[in-house]
């Protein structure tokens, strides 16, 4: 009986580490460069020769991403999006890129970028085809796991186009199970919640965070500002449901950033990398490195706000209070000072339109930030400094659609 017993337990502990993420992998949130939000699927190299989803547009972005400052940054990966493939699998049964846009192959693809010293994602679909109908992996995981094992993937976007709702979440977990087979780190970016909550469905980020390391949980994102702030209202009216789940390993994704593009301002842009930030957001730029203005490639690139995003605590920053229309999130962060009472850093993000920057006055207190008794507080943008206890007024002044970042250190005594 006893040797029965611990029969039964291999076994189940057995199944329970198949199904588990196991990789080890995005211990603070990735940082990289995909195509989808700024090049979606163009394929028409005559009409669109510079942007066409081929292997020249990937290397020169991988070019930039060095050149520019933004893999010493922290941006190492390098993903493709949709619309690589060719429109069928090989004989065997392998997906294969499109021969005329990709005439090297993926494999010297994935040589290229890491010979740069970058990392390699790829995108993938669950479903019975990609959505913009390219072959699906659904009936195919196992195979398209060593595949791109083979091809020296680093990173796998895994979309939920054209797949039934029930059927995602244990597909996933099939799948995560076939990268860890694999035996080659795999960074594992999941989309089933994107697919379920809209409709309803509440997804089990308890699997989720056992399974994958993001997840996207919402609609794609656009280049408007309206996106990005619907976008916002959904995870600040979520957070309490979804926040606990994201940490180190495994992160909750509300899409790129569209820094740099057309539809942000130049404020309106600061304020999407600050609040992403703060909500420990995956920063996967998708903009055009090549004709990027410096002004907004220093957004993306300000370590500082980097620093905030890869704080090795990994804790999900939460909208904590509104005043005035004003939306104030805060994040705990390191240092700690020796009493254990951590720093933060705290965004006050704007959703007013009436022309000037509002002035608003607030004390630490009333964001709950009062382990400490006195704090050091840096303006990110502005780089001024100064002391403040938690009962003393705060004043800032946020610009119309605009943010203001700051950091809260406790003053060691």
């Amino acid at each position: 009986m006893i040797c029965l017993i611990w029969i039964l337990v291999s076994i189940i502990t057995s199944l329970s580490s198949v199904q588990t993420l196991d990789n080890g992998l995005a211990l603070t949130p990735p940082m990289g460069w995909m195509h989808w939000q700024r090049f979606r699927c163009l394929v028409d190299c005559e009409a669109y020769p510079d942007e066409c989803i081929s292997e020249k547009l990937f290397k020169e972005m991988a070019d930039h991403l060095v050149s520019d400052g933004y893999l010493e940054a922290g941006y190492e990966y390098l993903i493709i999006d949709d619309c690589w493939m060719s429109k069928e699998r090989d004989s065997e049964g392998r997906l294969q890129p499109n021969a005329t846009r990709f005439p090297s192959g993926i494999k010297a693809l994935s040589d290229y970028v890491h010979d740069k010293g970058l990392k390699f994602g790829i995108y993938a679909d669950y479903g019975t085809k990609t959505c913009a109908g390219y072959p699906g992996s659904h009936g195919y995981l196992e195979i398209d796991a060593k595949t791109f094992a083979d091809w020296g993937v680093d990173y796998l976007k895994l979309d939920g186009c054209y797949a039934d709702l029930t059927d995602l979440q244990p597909g996933y977990i099939e799948m995560g199970n076939y990268l860890n087979q694999t035996g080659r780190p795999i960074v594992y970016s999941c989309s089933w919640p994107a697919y379920q909550e809209p409709k309803g469905v509440k997804p089990n980020y308890t699997a989720l965070q056992d399974t994958c390391n993001l997840w996207r949980n919402w609609d794609d994102i656009d280049d408007t500002w309206s996106n990005v702030t619907s976008i916002l209202k959904w995870f600040s009216t979520n957070q309490d449901r979804i926040a606990s789940f994201s940490g180190v390993g495994h992160w909750n994704d509300p899409d790129m950033l569209i820094i740099g593009n057309f539809g942000l301002s130049y404020e309106q842009s600061k304020a999407q990398m600050a609040i992403w930030a703060i909500m420990a957001a995956p920063l996967i730029m998708s903009v055009d490195l090549r004709t990027i203005e410096p002004r907004f490639r220093d957004i993306l690139l300000n370590k500082e706000i980097i620093k905030i995003n890869q704080d090795s605590l990994g804790i999900q920053g939460r909208l904590v209070t509104t005043f005035k229309n004003i939306d104030i999130w805060t994040k705990p962060i390191l240092p700690k000072d020796k009493n254990g009472a951590p720093s933060y850093a705290i965004g006050f993000l704007s959703n007013r339109v009436d022309g000037y920057p509002y002035m608003l006055n607030v004390t630490l207190s009333e964001l709950n930030i009062t382990e400490a008794e006195q704090y050091t507080i840096k303006d990110i943008f502005d780089s001024k400094t100064f002391t403040t206890s938690p009962r003393d007024k705060l004043i800032v002044r946020v610009k119309p659609s605009g943010v203001v970042l700051l950091t809260a250190t406790p003053v060691s005594k």
